[in-house]
């Protein structure tokens, strides 16, 4: 599945990192994630004031930090591949465990730097390719677009993709897709330079999952079996060299 997943993204243009396990305290806020406190589901590192990545947005979205960058290089497409710890501070119950959540998962993460004029087009392409990579997973799967008061405070607009749980009878949300607009560069300091009049402008970001690897592990197992096994999908079966997960594994 990251195999799959990296190959997608450098044939559509992106740029590949494996990105660091830790992070800075001040790119982990002006990313919009909280490193402290109860309901901080970062774990942090005590004195030195860095956290655990939770995901790549962080390290991919602190990237360019205090910079300004060429428009014409924009936008900026990045991929990372990394773990992801996560405290998960208040989920209990049954639902929650196996590949559900988990404290520690890898994870490919797709972020895009770009001009305000520009970014809602990059939103569309980058929803697009997510839904084009669970689309030949062969997995039943929907795409909500979030209200406001479902949103993080970080995001300008955001769309959730679910993939359909067989054993839960319920949707698993499998990627988050944003346009942050200007918040985290603003936060960040990440500005580019207009052509016309040189002055400096906030760039947009964006972020989405590339997917939350666990989860499609799980919805594979639940939607393809047969009385010979779990089907592959096809997409993966050069990846893997079989069709069938069967007793033989």
């Amino acid at each position: 599945l990251i195999i799959y997943a990296l190959n997608t993204l450098s044939k559509h243009g992106f740029e590949m990192f494996i990105t660091p396990d830790v992070a800075k305290e001040e790119v982990l806020k002006g990313i919009g994630f909280n490193p402290r406190g109860n309901e901080s589901n970062v774990y942090t590192i005590e004195e030195e004031g860095t956290c655990l990545v939770a995901t790549a947005e962080i390290t991919l979205g602190g990237y360019h930090s205090g910079e300004i960058l060429d428009k014409a290089k924009l936008p900026l497409l990045y991929g990372g591949l990394s773990h992801c710890f996560r405290r998960e501070a208040g989920s209990y119950g049954k639902d929650v465990r196996g590949l559900n959540r988990l404290h520690q998962f890898d994870k490919v993460e797709i972020v895009r730097i770009d001009t305000p004029e520009h970014s809602y087009e990059s939103l569309k392409e980058m929803v697009d390719h997510v839904e084009g990579l669970l689309v030949k997973l062969g997995l039943p799967y929907r795409i909500l677009k979030l209200c406001g008061g479902d949103m993080s405070f970080t995001s300008a607009i955001c769309y959730d993709f679910e993939v359909w749980s067989a054993a839960q009878k319920r949707w698993l949300e499998v990627s988050s897709t944003s346009n942050f607009e200007s918040y985290q560069a603003n936060r960040l300091k990440c500005r580019y330079r207009r052509t016309a009049d040189k002055k400096t402008e906030l760039c947009h970001t964006l972020n989405g999952s590339a997917l939350a690897l666990p989860r499609i592990v799980a919805a594979i197992m639940e939607n393809n079996q047969t009385p010979e096994g779990i089907r592959v999908p096809e997409v993966l079966v050069p990846y893997c060299g079989f069709e069938y997960l069967d007793d033989k594994f």
